[in-house]
């Protein structure tokens, strides 16, 4: 059995194998083929040629695209800081919003014309041709409203979202974002992704309230879903945020798998969260990144079991990390929970 067909099982709720494992290593991929951090997030080729070969050192069973938060908002003309050791981050002294006017600004644009989103879809396309015959392309795309935090800063966009005089202008430019985010998950699907997984980082209790979250990207996500849906593809879920909102989330945007580093609201325990959600989508995680740079190995496994345990029966799971593995780490621990997964996750 191969990865893809060790997947499908899974999502559909299925003994597999074995549980599948993907820890979210792209941030040390570049050291596979020995680049810098900045230059395998501004290289499609050699993105891909990283990710590659992370994939076959570890065995992944699938490959995401995750490369950082700042492609998307880059499209809008985003200044990006790059840095060796680090992700990408938006260079927050030349801000693209500064006053509620700026809103406005940000109108639908072409996706492809894009410098970062296009290499994504160039990425994505050199990842499908030579690794979807046995792996599913997965990705990553960050969603509209922490697209446009990335444009206005965290803290300016919540209080704008709760002035008068300012929140119809952001619910529009998400809207508008959101159009774009669609053509974009079209030109992913185009390339050879199987499935989108969106980053929905304001549906936890981290940020905003759920009704809150509902209100401003519930319609927009949900409608992405709907089209990625309707494009034969499937729609993941990554949210790293405590108090992740399943629930209102499930509701709207119908997800294949989420990917959670904590526990939603309604769920006490691990136990609790596979009863209630366990059959209505596939579970991935939850191993903390803050933990594995303090852990020891037999930590790591005991971590891993405790996770495989929790969540295996039925199928269902996936075993990763909930949110990036830690860039200073070699990928020791990543190899540990592949082997787990193979050995202690059989069926």
């Amino acid at each position: 059995m191969n990865s893809r067909e060790r997947v499908n099982l899974i999502l559909q709720h299925k003994e597999a194998d074995h549980v599948p494992a993907y820890p979210l290593v792209n941030s040390i991929s570049s050291k596979y083929i020995g680049i810098g951090y900045d230059e395998w997030s501004i290289d499609p080729e050699k993105c891909a040629e990283a990710i590659i070969a992370a994939t076959d050192a570890l065995d992944l069973d699938l490959i995401c695209t995750l490369v950082d938060l700042s492609v998307e908002a880059e499209g809008w003309g985003m200044k990006v800081k790059y840095h060796p050791n680090k992700a990408a981050v938006p260079d927050d002294s030349v801000k693209l919003i500064t006053c509620p006017e700026d809103y406005d600004k940000i109108q639908v644009i072409d996706p492809t014309k894009a410098l970062r989103m296009g290499n994504m879809i160039k990425t994505t396309k050199i990842l499908a041709d030579k690794k979807k015959a046995d792996k599913h392309i997965v990705a990553f795309v960050f969603g509209p409203m922490g697209t446009l935090s990335m444009m206005a800063g965290m803290e300016v966009l919540l209080v704008d979202c709760i002035k008068k005089d300012r929140k119809e202008k952001v619910q529009a430019a998400i809207e508008r974002i959101g159009e774009t985010l669609i053509a974009y998950c079209d030109a992913l699907i185009d390339a050879g992704a199987d499935a989108i997984i969106l980053d929905t980082l304001f549906a936890s209790r981290t940020i905003m309230r759920a009704s809150m979250w509902d209100k401003f990207e519930g319609p927009t996500i949900q409608k992405m879903a709907e089209h990625i849906h309707s494009r034969g593809a499937a729609v993941l879920i990554h949210n790293c945020g405590e108090g992740i909102y399943f629930k209102e989330q499930i509701e709207r945007i119908h997800p294949e798998a989420i990917n959670m580093l904590h526990l939603p609201p309604d769920c006490a325990t691990k136990a609790e969260l596979k009863e209630k959600y366990g059959s209505v989508t596939t579970l991935i995680g939850q191993i903390d990144p803050g933990f594995l740079m303090a852990a020891d190995e037999d930590q790591v496994r005991e971590q891993c079991r405790e996770l495989i345990d929790a969540y295996k029966k039925d199928g269902g799971f996936i075993l990763s990390t909930g949110c990036e593995y830690p860039e200073p780490l070699d990928d020791t621990f990543a190899k540990i929970m592949m082997e787990e997964a193979r050995t202690y996750g059989k069926y």
